[in-house]
């Protein structure tokens, strides 16, 4: 069986599931739970392992089960594996049956017993399950698209942060996994050496996720490439609660945006009002509830020093008062800001996001002086008009970018129409130093200028509704 075929067997039943009210995110969880105890079960067989599943809870015992027997067991693996340690733990945390009806419990475990999914080769396992997971997050209704970054974008960034097997590297927002596996990817080609590939699947990738779900997926995304070894290279938790006492080579990320969720406050008067949280820690520049300048807080301190970092943002990072200048202004003083792309709409599934990707590096700070020089902004945004379905990105949108940044030495840049270079005290001086810079004139704007002067657009609607009125009056009724 194809690659396609499978993915399109799995993603089939689905539909079935979704008649039950199994919403496309928990129809893939469910999957992802299911699958990890046939491939332990294909482990005991196969490579003569030890099953890393309770007997009672392993796939031999529970497929041979039925109806109301089968639903209770299920449900009880769920709930006591979420309480082991190490990979397990990681991929049931807080598991919980969304199939209702034991009949099709049953159909969905006779179908993943269909295959024997040891015998795929890794690559095909992984791009198996990354396909369920690209399915999931087209389904906008599931909102699954949030976790999902575009591939080509993603391997943009890989290629020009070029990451190496000594590198150690972080996504503290790390979603489905879609930056490590890539990294991953990149990395493993540059060597041979076995000793060098076993630390990078077991010791070089870490990540980190708020919802459980998320984690769930991605552990077993790495886990089907190969990565772990026992334990999970991503764990469920807020990232911007702590630094931690762990630093990183590299940090690629797309951290979520939006508001940390609002806390109940009661006043005085006995009213309930509102209150976005803010974190208060000793390492940030400026205290705000802004998940996305926090984000940047946090990976601006958790860096090696001499380490790089790649992360999305949306505009208001680059033009934000307050908050957003304070670290804005640290960002270009004690850190090497080289690097903006402006990134087009419709890209992602979260319909009119306009987001950049921000490229720097951690130095060390100078006593008087700045660290950045000249801030290079690719505008691959102005005139560029992307869609998820009809003109989806892809590598080839993405490639004169690749050439432009010059990943083998950045010194070498020059100037295109797309590809400018601002120096650091251009910058400083502008107004609450907004990186948001375009210099393209925008071909839609030109439209709006060429529009009929406003009489002109009167006259015009009368001439339109006399026409059909005389038109009305002809008809026979």
């Amino acid at each position: 069986m194809t690659e396609n075929n499978l993915i399109t067997k799995v993603w089939n039943y689905a539909t079935i599931l979704k008649d039950s009210g199994v919403a496309y995110t928990d129809y893939v969880a469910q999957l992802t739970y299911l699958l990890f105890l046939k491939m332990d079960d294909e482990c005991t067989k196969i490579l003569n392992q030890k099953s890393l599943i309770p007997v009672k809870y392993q796939w031999k015992n529970l497929k041979s089960l039925d109806g109301a027997e089968l639903e209770q067991r299920y449900n009880k693996a769920l709930e006591d594996l979420s309480k082991t340690s190490g990979i397990v733990g990681t991929i049931y945390s807080k598991a919980q049956n969304k199939i209702a009806e034991p009949a099709k419990l049953k159909k969905l475990i006779s179908m993943v017993d269909e295959q024997t999914w040891m015998g795929l080769d890794v690559d095909v396992k992984g791009a198996i399950y990354e396909g369920l997971l690209q399915k999931n997050a087209t389904e906008t209704k599931a909102g699954a698209g949030q976790y999902f970054t575009p591939r080509p974008l993603i391997k943009a960034i890989v290629e020009v942060m070029k990451p190496t097997p000594d590198d150690t590297i972080l996504d503290p927002a790390c979603g489905t996994g879609g930056f490590l596996l890539e990294a991953y990817s990149y990395m493993k080609k540059q060597t041979k050496d076995k000793e060098k590939l076993k630390a990078l699947r077991e010791e070089k990738l870490f990540g980190v996720d708020i919802s459980p779900l998320v984690v769930s997926l991605c552990a077993m995304n790495l886990y089907l490439h190969g990565i772990g070894n026992g334990e999970s290279p991503v764990k469920q938790g807020d990232s911007l609660l702590s630094a931690g006492i762990k630093r990183y080579n590299m940090v690629l990320t797309n951290p979520p945006f939006g508001k940390k969720s609002s806390t109940k406050i009661m006043g005085e008067d006995g009213s309930v009002k509102s209150e976005s949280e803010e974190y208060q820690r000793d390492d940030f520049t400026a205290t705000t509830s802004n998940k996305q300048i926090n984000f940047l807080q946090h990976i601006m301190t958790v860096l090696n020093m001499g380490g790089r970092a790649a992360v999305v943002v949306p505009d208001n990072v680059l033009f934000e008062g307050g908050a957003g200048e304070k670290v804005r202004i640290k960002l270009l003083k004690d850190f090497n800001l080289h690097t903006i792309l402006r990134l087009p709409t419709g890209i992602f599934y979260a319909q009119g996001v306009k987001a950049n990707v921000i490229f720097f590096d951690k130095l060390s700070p100078l006593e008087d002086g700045h660290r950045t020089n000249d801030v290079w902004v690719y505008d691959f945004r102005t005139n560029i008009n992307l869609t998820l379905v009809t003109n989806s990105l892809n590598d080839e949108h993405l490639k004169d970018f690749v050439e432009c940044y010059k990943k083998d030495d950045i010194s070498k840049r020059t100037e295109s129409e797309r590809f400018k270079k601002f120096s650091y005290d251009e910058i400083i001086k502008r107004d609450k130093t907004n990186l948001d810079i375009t210099w393209l004139k925008d071909e839609s704007l030109e439209d709006l200028e060429n529009l009929p002067e406003p009489d002109e657009l009167k006259k015009e609607i009368i001439e339109n509704l006399e026409i059909a009125l005389n038109s009305f009056k002809k008809l026979d009724i």
